[in-house]
């Protein structure tokens, strides 16, 4: 039987539903209709009831949804069923940030190390984890079963740390350098271009104002 093929934007929503849903969780909220989740998520319900019709619906007809048991259910999609070991390259202030940051143990995602190349920062403490030099990483590796690295780190050295770990055996990146990388085809990547976003935000916020003016020069001419 062949796969059906989800979408790009069905994918990058099912965070959102998992997020919202477990906030709804720690309302003490159990059962919720896609027009009630629909003003929350702003999506139309339609667009909820398709993107969760792709993985078999998990709504009645005159019920709505269980707030729990979907939550549940997308985060089996999302694979949140299972602990992944993830390191960080580069303990500047987005890596500490990362480190630190508690939800991702609550997703599965366990932060095991810490790596840079400044011999100041060896063996500081980020997260309850001491920062390593990357001349251990190798070994490092191999003795240790990881799954993701992130990479935090400058452009110029992104491209040689994700050659390092995906030759000793991690098969995926969660890139925040500012820069595409081209790995083998069996390495998942995903980018994280945060000027990208800001940009995206500069222009929702310019073509607002110019809405905004375009109804007001309406206004004045009435």
């Amino acid at each position: 039987m062949e796969r059906k093929v989800i979408s790009r934007a069905v994918i990058k929503r099912l965070p959102r539903y998992y997020r919202y849903l477990g906030d709804l969780l720690e309302s003490g909220v159990e059962r919720i209709s896609s027009n009630e989740l629909s003003d929350k998520m702003q999506v139309t319900a339609s667009q909820i009831r398709q993107d969760l019709n792709n993985f078999g619906g998990f709504g009645q007809q005159g019920y709505g949804y269980n707030v729990q048991h979907l939550h549940t259910e997308i985060g089996k999609i999302l694979g949140l069923d299972r602990t992944y070991n993830m390191i960080i390259l580069g303990a500047g202030n987005l890596g500490q940030a990362l480190a630190n940051y508690s939800k991702f143990a609550r997703w599965g995602f366990r932060v095991t190390g810490i790596f840079d190349v400044d011999p100041e920062l060896d063996g500081t403490v980020v997260g309850n984890i001491p920062i390593r030099m990357v001349k251990d990483l190798p070994e490092y590796l191999k003795e240790n079963d990881v799954q993701i690295a992130a990479l935090t780190l400058p452009r110029s050295q992104a491209k040689a740390m994700a050659d390092l770990v995906t030759e000793n055996g991690v098969k995926a990146i969660w890139n925040f350098a500012h820069t595409d990388l081209k790995l083998p085809e069996d390495v998942i990547v995903e980018s994280v271009h945060l000027s990208d976003s800001l940009m995206q935000l500069s222009y929702n916020m310019s073509n607002y104002n110019k809405n905004k003016n375009k109804k007001q020069g309406r206004t004045k001419e009435k």
